[in-house]
């Protein structure tokens, strides 16, 4: 069993950054593909961003490429996402979940484990 906690969620103005973060309980993390995904209010949830257990492939969906980056420090336990030059569309909840294996999925129908979820609202 893995639990996952997110944070770093808030308000941010058009064109600002945040960082969020999502720490993992449980043994050997590096075991475990994370992923990063969001729901709008009134759409389906989407992928944001992937990465394997080694940290080594990364997988980014095309409306954040460039702006966002994925990471995890498996010494930590922790997966990030680095989200800069911020939309109002970027405005959603947003989740981290893992996978019980290391290599990565871009769907989360593949994911096993899912945190709470943190509010990013992106204001004009």
């Amino acid at each position: 069993q893995v639990h996952l906690v997110e944070s770093g969620g808030g308000l941010v103005q058009a064109g600002g950054s945040l960082r969020l973060s999502c720490a993992a309980s449980g043994r050997t993390f590096s075991n475990y593909a994370m992923g990063w995904f969001r729901q709008a209010p009134g759409k389906e949830r989407e992928t944001v961003a992937a990465i394997s257990g080694s940290g080594d492939s990364t997988y980014y969906a095309d409306s954040v490429k460039g702006r966002f980056t994925i990471s995890r420090d498996n010494a930590k336990n922790t997966v990030y996402l680095q989200m800069n030059s911020l939309k109002r569309e970027d405005t959603a909840v947003y989740y981290c979940a893992a996978r019980q294996r290391p290599n990565l999925r871009g769907s989360g129908l593949w994911y096993d484990y899912w945190g709470q979820g943190t509010q990013v609202t992106v204001s004009s």
